[in-house]
């Protein structure tokens, strides 16, 4: 495919901030997409259950704090304002995904509308967005990265438009959505940082040479201030936990990289965002873009060099995928090959909401594991605390009030405190994340134990003393999982005082 200049002529704002030159926004088109793809997400919002995050969000939530160790507060926070407003279930809890999708797929459209792109093309790019695989993921169960799309993707509009008109005001914005972000995930300092280089590299570089500029970080600092002072004050444990995941998965990451940069949207929108890049390095019209050009594939080292995931940078391929709307409108429009185009991005999406979404039977899920094994960490849980529960019943009721429930995964422990209280359980304590800081069961609980590990975990039994089977831990679907793997374990009690244990007991 030959990208030709864009003959779309983006000029400044007038002196009432109306965009002159600028395409109509395609309300009614982009409404329906929205529209279309909310009701998708809402209808299968309470198929399978929580996810093993979920659980862990919803406790930190009730446990409001201005960060945890793995994360700031943010996204605890909506998740439990989306579970006071639309009911304690899968469906209530994602209410707020569903919200967060919604609005990114219009900001994907604004995104192609400041590059230049007409109705059909901000239509193209919101299409794709809405059917790409990592979006339908995001948007259908809360994760830190299902509000970290959205700032990504709103920063760089506010930034598109600031190097379009030039002017400094919009620092205050894009200072806003950065402080914002910084409350949700940390690595959206990355993004800054990338932004910045970039300009300094392609231009224009007269947009940094403003008081404004210095405004809008004051704007940034000032809500980012309350996790920073947080994080510094508990020694930035936050460090911590990502210096570990890198040393985990830090290998496969890398050898994944790759390919899941094309799976995670889809193979068949790769021309797409390769046209978009082209064109924002080589289009004349949009030539105070080019920075972007530099920012994607910028990102993309960086990401890789450190072990990262690839879904971190997938919402600036997505910016890419809004640039390359246009191009790609005329090039079917001109060989009326708008039949290929359409066809392609329903079978991606199609295929897309297959592996992302709940949208097989639940015993067929071993299909997409490979490629995604988020559903399969939404199967299982009440039947789990099921058996936790058979096996607390086998300590003799006399015993229970020293007896303590000890899961190694936040998300077991998340899932006891959802669905434990039914069954008449405590509380369970583990030394993940932020269960961690919230502290070890009081040394004068030195009764039994029901312990929750998983079975690659040979020394953690080792931390306890005269340990049986307890209940068996099954789905009821045969699909594997994280859950699926663990074992319960009655023990009679712990080696030591969970004083001098919880230092040991404790993992990110």
């Amino acid at each position: 495919m030959t990208i030709a200049p864009s003959d779309t002529s983006v000029q400044d704002e007038d002196d009432n901030g109306r965009p002159v030159g600028l395409p109509a926004f395609a309300a009614r088109p982009i409404a329906i997409v929205a529209a279309v793809l909310a009701a998708l997400l809402t209808a299968l919002s309470g198929r399978y259950g929580f996810h093993r995050d979920e659980l862990y969000f919803m406790v930190a939530g009730d446990r409001p704090d201005w960060g945890y160790v793995d994360q700031p507060p943010l996204t605890p926070l909506l998740a439990r304002a989306s579970t006071a407003l639309f009911g304690d279930t899968p469906m209530g809890l994602r209410v707020v995904a569903t919200l967060l999708g919604v609005l990114s797929v219009v900001v994907v459209a604004l995104v192609a509308r400041e590059l230049g792109g007409g109705r059909r093309a901000q239509l193209i790019a919101a299409c794709c967005a809405a059917g790409s695989g990592i979006f339908l993921g995001l948007a259908h169960m809360v994760a830190t990265a299902t509000f970290d799309m959205l700032v990504w993707l709103l920063i760089s509009w506010l930034v598109l438009r600031l190097l379009r008109t030039g002017d400094g005001r919009w620092y205050l914005a894009i200072g806003a959505a950065i402080g914002v972000g910084m409350e949700n995930k940390q690595l959206v300092a990355l993004l800054v940082l990338a932004l910045m280089f970039s300009l300094l590299v392609a231009g224009p570089r007269q947009v940094l040479r403003t008081w404004w500029l210095a405004a809008g970080a004051a704007v940034a600092l000032a809500l980012a201030l309350p996790n920073l002072w947080w994080g510094a004050a508990h020694g930035w444990p936050q460090l911590t936990v990502a210096a570990g995941i890198s040393d985990r998965e830090g290998g496969e990451n890398r050898l994944m990289f790759a390919l899941l940069l094309i799976v995670q949207l889809s193979p068949l929108f790769v021309p797409i965002w390769v046209a978009g890049l082209v064109r924002l390095w080589r289009d004349p019209a949009i030539r105070w873009a080019r920075s972007f050009a530099v920012s994607v594939p910028l990102l993309v080292v960086v990401v890789l060099v450190f072990g990262g995931k690839a879904y971190y940078v997938l919402p600036m391929l997505i910016v890419a995928m809004a640039a390359g709307a246009e191009p790609v409108a005329r090039w079917a429009k001109a060989g009326r090959r708008g039949w290929i185009l359409t066809s392609a991005i329903v079978v991606a999406a199609l295929v897309n909401a297959v592996v992302a979404l709940p949208v097989l039977p639940p015993k067929a899920l071993t299909v997409v594991t490979a490629l995604n094994a988020a559903p399969s960490e939404q199967l299982g849980w009440p039947g789990f605390v099921s058996s936790v529960a058979e096996t607390w019943r086998r300590i003799p009721a006399e015993q229970r009030a020293g007896a303590v429930i000890f899961a190694q995964n936040y998300g077991e422990a998340g899932a006891i405190a959802r669905y434990g209280p039914d069954h008449g359980l405590p509380p369970a304590y583990s030394g993940h994340m932020n269960y961690s800081a919230w502290g070890p069961p009081p040394d004068s609980a030195n009764g039994p134990v029901v312990l929750v590990y998983a079975r690659e975990n040979r020394r953690l039994p080792r931390m306890f003393t005269d340990c049986r089977p307890g209940a068996r831990i099954d789905n009821g679907y045969g699909v594997e999982s994280e859950l699926q793997q663990n074992v319960i374990l009655l023990c009679s009690g712990a080696s030591g005082p969970w004083s001098r244990l919880w230092p040991i007991l404790r993992h990110y």
